[in-house]
């Protein structure tokens, strides 16, 4: 038995009830799109969690301050 981690899993499993939704109609676009739904949350919570500081959510998530900035514009998040 393998030990998951359980982002891993819940990715798994939604994404295997995605494809099996499509009755065999090809999916589009599948890993823009997976990245969409996983990131801009992502990018929400890590925000609101170090209180909107753009330089300290960029150093939880491992990236560049420019980097996040140019998300957050991207996925709208900026107020």
């Amino acid at each position: 038995m393998t030990n998951k981690h359980p982002i891993t899993e819940c990715i798994e499993t939604q994404l295997q009830r995605y494809l099996e939704d499509l009755k065999g109609t090809p999916p589009s676009d599948l890993y823009q799109m997976v990245l969409a739904v996983v990131e801009k949350p992502m990018l929400e919570l890590v925000l609101e969690h170090a209180k909107q500081n753009q330089s300290l959510a960029a150093q939880y998530l491992g990236i560049n301050r420019n980097t996040l900035h140019k998300k957050l514009i991207e996925y709208q998040i900026l107020k």
